[in-house]
Order: structure tokens, then sequence, then C-alpha cells
């Protein structure tokens, strides 16, 4: 039987990156975004290229009720969840100091980033205990995509360092939570990725890149992600849970 997937932000940059190689490896997959079925439609017929079962679910994940009536969904059409991929999140719409920054910035950053995905896990945790009880070989897995600014401080950008920040404690009290039920919980951390959200500093970051800032001299992409995620899931990390998986090329190695 082939494993389902929930990839949240799943059909663009980082998300995407993940999709494909999950579906390239044969993995079931539930992609979930804020834009309605019709947008994507084209894109979701790709994946089923890869003989798998692949469905759109139309939820912003900071809204309860649509979590809620987006796991109906998924349990209707596959029964469980075996993977979770906590990645939806968004910047905020302008970088300001910190002296300088919105409570309605903070606040939408925190929702989505934050508070929607601790609650999905939450749900989708006790979906993975329920069938753990009925299947003593059912094995889960929750990866949570973060970033390196959860301890790297951007102060033109407080809002989503703390908001990743929180995503790396939310992926220690998950794993401390669910270890005994076999549910391991990780942590990715990316670097600087080539997607559609950095692409306004993509000038400013191809230099700094050339000039030496990431010490592999080259931006990080998607599938790097997502072939990190693929190793997690099918086992080849198997005796780790609540760590940090750090892919930023060397960019926060402490160096003099």
């Amino acid at each position: 039987m082939k494993k389902t997937a929930l990839v949240t932000g799943g059909m663009r940059g980082i998300g995407l990156g993940i999709s494909k190689e999950l579906a390239k490896n044969g993995f079931n997959l539930v992609l979930c975004g804020r834009r309605n079925e019709d947008s994507v439609s084209d894109k979701m017929k790709d994946f089923t290229n890869y003989g798998i079962k692949a469905l759109y679910c139309q939820c912003d994940i900071s809204n309860a009720n649509q979590r809620k009536k987006m796991l109906k969904k998924i349990t209707k059409e596959f029964g469980t969840l075996h993977i979770l991929i906590n990645n939806a999140g968004i910047a905020p719409k302008e970088r300001k100091d910190i002296l300088e920054a919105s409570e309605e910035s903070f606040e939408e950053l925190i929702k989505i980033n934050l508070q929607g995905p601790y609650f999905l896990t939450q749900a989708v945790a006790n979906l993975m205990i329920k069938e753990k009880e009925k299947n003593i070989d059912f094995n889960g897995s929750i990866i949570n995509i973060s970033s390196v600014s959860s301890t790297m401080a951007s102060i033109k950008r407080g809002e989503y360092c703390i908001s990743k920040a929180g995503i790396t404690m939310a992926t220690k009290l998950w794993a401390l939570r669910l270890a005994e039920y076999g549910i391991s919980v990780h942590e990715i951390r990316p670097g600087i990725i080539l997607t559609d959200m950095t692409s306004a500093v993509k000038e400013k970051y191809d230099t700094l890149i050339k000039e030496g800032l990431v010490p592999m001299k080259r931006w990080g992409l998607p599938e790097d992600i997502g072939k990190t995620v693929v190793a997690i899931v099918k086992g080849g990390i198997s005796y780790a849970t609540g760590q940090p998986i750090v892919l930023d090329g060397g960019l926060s190695i402490e160096q003099l």
C-alpha cells in the first residue's frame, strides 16, 4: 500500500519541490494551498503521471474550520495520513525595522507560519495515534520546514524570525509527545532557496553568494529540500527525532 503525504503549500516553491520528489518516489499526495482548484488543475495532472493518487484541497491553514474540512476530505479519500509536511508559510508583505513593524503583520505571520501548523499537527497526530492503535506496524512522520531565520536574526523581518523560532520549539515538543507512538518529528531548516518568494531579492543574493556568503557558493534549490524529505520518510534517518537538519550550504556555520 502506498503511503500518503500531506504537503501544505505544496504547489509552489519549496513545497512544490517536496511534492515532486515524493511523487517520483511513489507516495500518494495531498497538496493544499489558498488558491482554488481550477487554478492548479493542470499542475495536479502532472503528479498522476508518476502513477500515484493526488488530491488538492483549498485550505488556509490558519483557519481551524478549513483545516477540519480538509482532514475530513483526506480521510474519506485515503483513510489516513502517514506523513505531514508543514511547509506553508509567508514572508512579511513589507520588510520593516522592528522599531516600525506593525502588529497586523506580526499577527498574520504567527497565525499562518506557527499557529496553523501547530494545530494542524495536533489534529494529524491524533489521526496517526488512532491508526497506530488499529495497526501496530503503522509508522507516522511529521516534518516541519522552518528556516535558518529560526536562529539567525534579521531585524527587518522580526515577525518571520519569531515564527520560525517557534517552529523549532514546536518540533521538539511534538517529538517528545509522539515518540511513544513511533511517530518521528523532524525540522528541516533551509537557507537561501531559489523560489518565487526570494525572486525579489535574487540580484542582491546573487552578488552576496558570489562574494562568499554561502560557502558552497550556490543557491539552495527546492529539490534539495525534497530529497531530504524523501530520505526521512523512507526511513533513512530512523533514529533521529526533534532535531534540525540544516540545508544552507554552510551559511550558518560560525567562523572566524
